[in-house]
């Protein structure tokens, strides 16, 4: 896989439905056990609401995925919730609808309605990342070119992931793996060569999209 969609952080939306309360909370998970974690810790959030559904695809290839409706009419809530991510083509992600029921029966539809909706609202708010190969690498200056190998790393849109201030000025940096011969390319020419590169390792990355 060349790179996937997936969503960065938490993110909580709510809207209420015919007096009935939803909380929709969703969040990027990088297996199983992340998943159940966080499903697990909104259930404790929120001990004495109806429902708490969920649906997750955990992996990167859309193999690993589970739903629940939690006592709602079968298929009303889960699948629908599921159909959302995948519809959206997001990875490693979980999400919990939760529910205070106000009172007013929704029927099958609109249980399916309200379910689907909540996620693809909360989705819409998340912030989408692009998870790609990167190549993350140590690049050292002299102090008085750190601003602009800073501007640089700007312009490009590389990620900064650190900073060491010793006897140079070492940044870690991670490039997509397709621009890295580019980035090292005209980060040599800005700085006249006054830099030393060491790439450090290869791996998945979430850029920002």
């Amino acid at each position: 896989m060349e790179r996937y969609l997936s969503i960065g952080g938490e993110t909580q939306t709510e809207k209420i439905i015919d007096k009935s309360r939803f909380l929709t909370t969703s969040k990027h998970v990088c297996g199983e056990d992340e998943a159940k974690a966080f499903i697990e810790k909104i259930r404790s959030n929120y001990p004495d609401a109806t429902h708490n559904c969920y649906a997750y695809i955990c992996d990167n290839l859309g193999n690993f995925l589970r739903f629940s409706d939690d006592g709602e009419p079968q298929g009303t809530a889960g699948m629908p919730m599921l159909e959302v991510l995948k519809t959206n083509k997001l990875y490693e992600v979980a999400v919990v609808v939760t529910r205070y029921f106000g009172g007013v029966k929704l029927g099958a539809g609109g249980l399916v309605r309200a379910y689907s909706g909540c996620v693809a609202e909360n989705i819409a708010a998340a912030r989408k990342v692009s998870y790609e190969p990167c190549i993350e690498s140590k690049i050292s200056v002299d102090y008085p070119l750190t601003d602009s190998a800073v501007r640089f790393f700007n312009e490009f849109g590389a990620d900064v992931l650190g900073c060491e201030y010793l006897n140079d000025v070492t940044f870690s940096v991670a490039v997509k793996k397709l621009q890295e011969t580019t980035f090292t390319a005209e980060l040599l020419n800005r700085l006249c060569g006054k830099v030393k590169i060491q790439k450090i390792r290869e791996y998945f990355f979430p850029f920002k999209i």
